[in-house]
């Protein structure tokens, strides 16, 4: 009899922990489902993530950082759509390493064509991002610093909107847009470009309106000042764009964020999938560096800091649910479970099932938006490329925790190729899916 209660006694501890999970993995896929939403509630919500029209006036003068490292492929190119800026009054920063003379080569032939653009050498021994960036940040003569990628396509309208931006809501930060376009070139691709526009399109707009944002990588303007303020980037971050938006967010100042289809800066996905997980596994060890820091706890709102904890948990607990809802649907399936604790289980397979109805005609608007042709095969590969692609962020994430804890802090660099640069011109008509 006794054995019989202690069956009986384990069945109810293991039916209770089930549920708990899986009532917590609904409430955090509901959440996510919810805000990944947040541009399209109304329609005029979606007007208002948009740009306004500039006034024709130009307020302040950029200077324009482009970090290159080995990156002689795509410089140039870059370099080149920046000069065609209708903006007036600006400066193109290369900064190259001392030991990388073939985009040196690049970036001095262009900085001999055109005196608007100048080169400063990084001579850390150690190099990535944010030391390059700080070291040119005291050769920056405008009142706002921009940064991009070296492989970016910037739209020549971009600069005059941005300056407008500031000059009307009077922002210590505007943030742009940024789309990888190459969604046809593999079916991770395909997950990556999505994922970019669901964060750029609505998720940023949502941590600006709460007073909380982790900043996006590049086309984003910071006050001159306001940046030398904040002491410039972590050089030790591997995620230095999040850390500087919640060192300027803890500290009160405001970010606007703006996206306009036909003025987001363009670049392409990883190249391979090996690619892909090193750079889902430096950002999630930046997470969880800026995370540890701790400047999100002077956020004075108790819901800006507990929005904080979940963004900047969240590769965590996405690896952590996708290892955990095929489970749930195995025990809800095979083991002895009473009924009620079965139908939990199935709650967080029921929100994974909406959020990949919400994919498909998240697809669907992008394709529209960049005059990309979305054929059925692109919508089966987003489908059955979900399961597989969450496995790549459950290994991103593990490998990050697993550097973080050996120490190592070592920039992996993302090759890129120029893949978005062949792309068909957007049209602004329906394009049939």
């Amino acid at each position: 009899m006794a054995g019989g209660l202690g069956i009986w006694g384990d069945l109810l501890l293991t039916s209770v922990f089930i549920a708990a999970v899986s009532l917590a993995l609904f409430w955090m896929a509901a959440f996510t489902l919810w805000w990944q939403m947040h541009a399209w509630r109304t329609p005029e919500v979606l007007a208002s993530t948009r740009f306004s029209r500039p006034d024709g006036g130009e307020h302040v003068s950029f200077s324009l950082l482009l970090p290159a490292r080995h990156e002689q492929a795509v410089l140039d190119h870059t370099i080149q759509r920046l000069l065609e800026s209708s903006h007036t009054d600006f400066e193109i920063i290369v900064i190259v390493g001392h030991d990388d003379p073939e985009t040196t080569r690049v970036a001095e032939k262009a900085a001999a064509r055109d005196p608007r653009v100048r080169v400063v050498v990084d001579t850390h021994e150690k190099k990535n991002k944010p030391k390059a960036m700080n070291t040119a940040l005291p050769h920056c003569r405008g009142d706002v610093v921009g940064v991009f990628d070296a492989e970016d396509q910037v739209h020549p309208e971009l600069l005059a909107h941005v300056d407008h931006a500031f000059s009307t809501t009077g922002a210590d930060v505007v943030q742009g847009g940024v789309q990888l376009i190459n969604f046809h070139s593999s079916w991770y691709s395909l997950r990556n470009c999505l994922e970019y526009f669901f964060w750029f399109r609505s998720r940023l707009h949502l941590h600006a309106q709460k007073g909380f944002i982790p900043l996006g990588g590049n086309t984003v303007f910071v006050r001159t000042d306001t940046l030398k303020e904040a002491g410039g980037w972590d050089p030790d971050c591997l995620a230095e764009d999040c850390d500087l938006g919640v060192r300027l967010s803890s500290v009160g100042k405001k970010v606007v964020v703006a996206y306009d289809s036909d003025m987001v800066t363009r670049e392409e996905t990883p190249g391979s999938l090996m690619s892909l997980l090193k750079q889902r596994t430096r950002w999630n060890q930046g997470f969880l560096q800026v995370y540890r820091k701790k400047d999100w706890k002077q956020l004075p709102g108790l819901g800006q800091r507990l929005l904080a904890r979940y963004t900047l948990m969240t590769p965590f607990l996405q690896a952590f649910s996708g290892v955990v809802i095929p489970l749930n649907v195995a025990i809800a399936l095979f083991l002895d479970v009473p009924v009620g604790v079965a139908f939990i289980t199935f709650l967080p397979a029921v929100t994974a099932l909406v959020t990949f109805v919400f994919e498909v005609v998240g697809l669907h608007d992008f394709g529209k938006q960049y005059g990309l042709r979305v054929r059925s095969v692109h919508y089966l590969k987003l489908v059955v490329g979900g399961p597989f692609y969450q496995v790549l962020l459950a290994g991103a994430a593990v490998r990050a925790v697993w550097r973080e804890q050996r120490g190592r802090n070592d920039w992996e660099l993302t090759t890129h190729v120029g893949a978005h640069l062949n792309q068909a011109p957007a049209i602004r008509e329906d394009v049939p899916a």
